[in-house]
């Protein structure tokens, strides 16, 4: 075979080489894969990562068996460096990964660091089975300390040797680069760096989470193991659509989701007018202070939000004062509790809370418009409206309806933490939207995490349905895609 050859089967090789140390980062996160939980003690809810971050996280439930003498503080400690270790390790490979897309000198800088992180890794599953697991087995009163060897030791132990013999292989293989090469990496690899801490987020926090899909298949209690649960197949989905007291649940839930998405839809062209309104201002002070005030309320939590509103709104609050001391009432009235034109209030509040920051992207459109066209349009005679009319509006358009196609396919998702502050007995029936309905019967007071689950899957799946049909929509009248 010809040098050639080589280093294209070389290169091919890198290609699962990669993979392989991008899975292996990825099991750091789970919590089934956890090497670290090698007793009954430690949560089973816990990832490697989560462990290593915070000793507290492993030592938490051991108190009262260290008050009792069962156990010392050294298999705790030793658990605790051995997760260390190992997650040094993992993140280690992370890093390898991104060398791995250099060029030939950073390939084997990668597999000489991933060659080490492996044996460190090594080293620090040898502490969690032959140190921490025997030392938590070798106490005096092992049925209380429930010493346990979790999977996760053998899965990594096997994941280390195999980039231990991977790294060494390509090590081995890889020319040697000449002495004056630099480490460089081409354009496309540095883009791709730039979005990949983005991409690892939207895997842990988007896809990740549907693995817990599977609930919806048990009759789950909470607090147990999913094995020592019930498999029910297609119950949950059966009395989804059976059981007629929960369908008006759903019917009355979908209500209140429709209208208040609705109401904020039918809305969405209020960001595009205070964005032209800010462009329009001549004071550039006056700009920026009506901008940073507009736009600070949308980092302000809605825990805070609904302080403010207590303050102006409950019985003793400032409006109730005003109105008494006018002599407009006699005594005050607790609005925060009542139900009524609920669908108003709220769409008024998130409007008050998201404007300004919603005028931002548009007003990045507008400075993006060709300054020609207005130069051009005040030659011709147009006034300040006509050229709002003519070419703001127009500029702006494409920017609208991505945004409002994109709110059309997500109408189901309302978010939760706003209605669940603003809600009360009174007023529950009217401000309960989906997101806050999967979370009261999930983890409030209904406790059915599987029928949550079913809940939450249906909203997926209709919200990705319903942007592929908005994007469909979109390429059909507009002739552009938004996917």
């Amino acid at each position: 075979m010809t040098e050639q050859a080589t280093n294209k089967s070389l290169s091919i090789f890198m290609i699962p080489y990669r993979i392989f140390l991008g899975i292996v980062f990825l099991t750091a996160f789970v919590s089934e894969f956890n090497p670290v939980r090698v007793s009954e003690l430690i949560s089973r809810h816990d990832s490697l990562f989560t462990n290593a971050m915070s000793y507290s996280t492993i030592g938490n439930n051991f108190i009262r068996a260290l008050d009792r003498g069962w156990i010392t503080q050294a298999p705790l400690t030793f658990t605790y460096i051995g997760a260390v270790i190992t997650a040094i390790a993992v993140a280690a490979f992370a890093a390898s990964f991104c060398m791995s897309l250099g060029n030939l000198k950073m390939r084997r800088l990668c597999t000489f660091t991933a060659g080490l992180s492996a044996i460190l890794g090594l080293i620090g599953i040898i502490i969690l089975r032959f140190v921490a697991y025997e030392g938590f087995l070798h106490t005096s009163n092992p049925e209380r300390v429930q010493p346990l060897m979790p999977m996760g030791i053998t899965l990594y132990a096997v994941l280390f040797v195999l980039v231990l013999a991977s790294s060494a292989f390509l090590w081995i293989r890889l020319p040697h680069p000449p002495k004056d090469e630099p480490y460089a990496m081409d354009a496309k690899y540095k883009l791709f760096m730039m979005i990949l801490p983005f991409l690892v987020m939207v895997a842990l926090f988007a896809y990740l989470p549907l693995w817990g899909w599977r609930y919806v298949f048990f009759d789950y209690t909470p607090g147990f193991e999913l094995s020592m649960n019930d498999f029910v197949g297609f119950k949950w989905f059966e009395f989804l659509f059976s059981n007629p007291a929960f369908r008006a649940n759903i019917g009355r839930v979908l209500t209140n989701t429709f209208a208040m998405s609705g109401l904020g839809i039918a809305t969405s062209w209020l960001p595009i007018m205070f964005a032209i309104c800010l462009t329009e201002l001549r004071s550039i002070n006056s700009k920026r202070i009506v901008q940073t005030l507009t736009t600070i309320p949308n980092f302000i939590s809605w825990v805070l939000v609904y302080s403010v509103a207590f303050a102006l709104f409950s019985t003793e609050g400032f409006v109730n004062w005003l109105l008494i001391s006018l002599g407009l009432i006699e005594e005050g009235t607790n609005f925060l509790l009542s139900g009524d034109n609920i669908w108003i209030k709220m769409w008024a509040w998130g409007t008050w809370k998201g404007l300004g920051w919603g005028a931002i992207i548009y007003i990045a459109a507008i400075s993006g418009i060709d300054p020609q066209l207005y130069e051009a349009a005040t030659v011709d005679g147009a006034g300040r409206y006509k050229r709002i009319w003519h070419i703001t509006v127009p500029g702006l358009m494409p920017t609208f309806f991505v945004l409002l196609l994109l709110s059309i396919s997500n109408i189901l998702s309302n978010g939760m933490d706003q209605y669940f502050v603003f809600s009360n007995a009174a007023n529950k029936s009217t401000i309960e939207v989906l997101d806050l309905y999967v979370y009261n019967i999930g983890i409030g007071d209904g406790s059915n995490i599987s029928l949550a689950t079913l809940i939450g899957m249906l909203k997926s799946l209709i919200s990705v349905t319903l942007l592929f049909g908005a994007n469909s929509l979109s390429k059909y009248v507009r002739g552009e895609s938004i996917v």
